[in-house]
């Protein structure tokens, strides 16, 4: 099928432009919505030309009841997990479905400050028990995994009163850098776009985790040709670069 090259999308601005070719007899002009979980907003931004994207980032979670509510979408990027949902409630695609990314479930801390000890799972212990205040998001696809671990290390009575819910990936990490909080657990890609955090190390040994991102076409999508060629690029060679400098690692 020969192609035009209609609209450029999803790349960091450390590499700018990546052309997405989509398919000739594709509606132009017509924006195409993408509802996009946090963990991949670092890697994502509009470079449109003739179709521009709408992106909206909110949590797995959220997405997930938004679509499940109705909303209008082309193309779904959250966890694999919530995608097997849809498709068994009829909302999302099947055959569409592409993972593409894992991130990291790791430790942030302020830039600059002393970097505590977490390189084996009794002294990432030792450290959240000496840690000022903890915070992670109240609605992440990994706060129900941080939990557990908390009880699995015995700790979870005395972190407690150290927490801080965040409402957003983004405002959580962001609180450790105005110095809010002293440690944030989230995924590397939620650590690596925020000024002032660094990362402090993956979860180690036993504790290790990651969360895994797929993109997949909505059943009802208005620009379904372009959907599923969006989701084809993803998954392919070009964006690597681009995922790997925000913390995803593809699959």
């Amino acid at each position: 099928m020969r192609v035009r090259l209609i609209f450029a999308a999803i790349v960091a601005t450390t590499v700018g432009f990546v052309l997405l070719p989509t398919p000739e007899g594709a509606a132009q002009g017509t924006e195409v919505r993408v509802l996009v979980s946090n963990g991949m907003k670092a890697a994502m931004e509009e470079r449109a030309i003739g179709h521009p994207l709408a992106l909206p980032f909110h949590s797995t979670a959220a997405v997930k009841k938004q679509i499940e509510a109705g909303e209008g979408f082309d193309v779904a990027i959250i966890t694999p997990e919530a995608i097997d949902d849809l498709i068994k409630e009829g909302k999302i695609a099947a055959g569409t479905h592409a993972e593409l990314v894992r991130s990291e479930l790791g430790i942030g801390i302020r830039a600059g400050a002393a970097k505590p000890d977490i390189h084996t799972p009794e002294a990432l212990k030792r450290t959240l028990r000496e840690a000022k205040s903890i915070t992670y998001p109240e609605d992440g696809a990994s706060r129900g995994y941080i939990e557990k671990m908390f009880e699995r290390m015995g700790i979870a009575a005395d972190v407690k009163p150290k927490i801080i819910l965040a409402q957003g990936s983004g405002p959580a990490t962001e609180s450790v850098a105005a110095g809010k909080a002293a440690l944030v657990i989230t995924l590397f890609s939620e650590i690596v776009p925020i000024h002032g955090v660094e990362i402090l190390g993956p979860l180690p040994g036993e504790f290790r985790y990651d969360i895994r991102f797929a993109a997949a076409a909505s059943a009802s999508a208005k620009n379904a040709e372009v959907a599923k060629a969006l989701i084809h690029f993803l998954a392919g060679p070009k964006v690597v670069a681009t995922f790997k400098a925000k913390g995803l690692e593809p699959l």
